[in-house]
Order: C-alpha cells, then sequence, then structure tokens
C-alpha cells in the first residue's frame, strides 16, 4: 500500500513535539481546575445577568396573568379571585 507524502511522519527530535495530544493526554488537560481568574469573573458576570434577566423574565409574565385576570369582563372565580390578590401584593411590594 502507499502512501501520500502528507499520511507518512518521519518522526525526528523537532517533529515529536509537533504530535498531537493523545486520547488520556486530553481527557487529562480536561479535568484540571480553572485557575484563570478572568475567566472566572467573566463567568460570574455572566450568571448575575442571567439571574437578572430571569427575574425580570418571572416579573413580566406574572404581570401579563394579572392583566389578563384584571381585563375580564366578568367577575372572577374564587379559584382566579385569589391569584390576582396574590398577584397584586406581590407585584406591588417589588
Amino acid at each position: 500500500a502507499s502512501h501520500s507524502e502528507s499520511s507518512q511522519v518521519i518522526e525526528t527530535d523537532d517533529e515529536k513535539t509537533n504530535r498531537p495530544r493523545g486520547v488520556k493526554a486530553s481527557k487529562a488537560g480536561g479535568k484540571k481546575a480553572m485557575v484563570d481568574g478572568k475567566e472566572l469573573a467573566k463567568f460570574q458576570t455572566m450568571w448575575t445577568i442571567k439571574k437578572q434577566n430571569l427575574e425580570i423574565k418571572e416579573r413580566l409574565s406574572k404581570m401579563k396573568l394579572l392583566d389578563s385576570l384584571l381585563g375580564k369582563q366578568e367577575p372572577l372565580q374564587d379559584y382566579e379571585e385569589a391569584p390576582k390578590q396574590k398577584l397584586i401584593t406581590e407585584l406591588m411590594s417589588n
């Protein structure tokens, strides 16, 4: 079987350092603890933004629900009145 020149490997001292990492070495590298402070700070900032975004979305969802309850023409049922009062109290306290 003939191999093309690009697939043939001639090992010299210089070329040994250019070899790709082995499977075990790659896996071990992935298990190392993250030491970089910049990466940790970036992650914490991103996490804080995500939490704020989630809180805003939850508040908006509650406001939409309250709006739909307040917009009903007919009197509310008991099972609708309790959540309405709870939402009003919750949204006005924030």
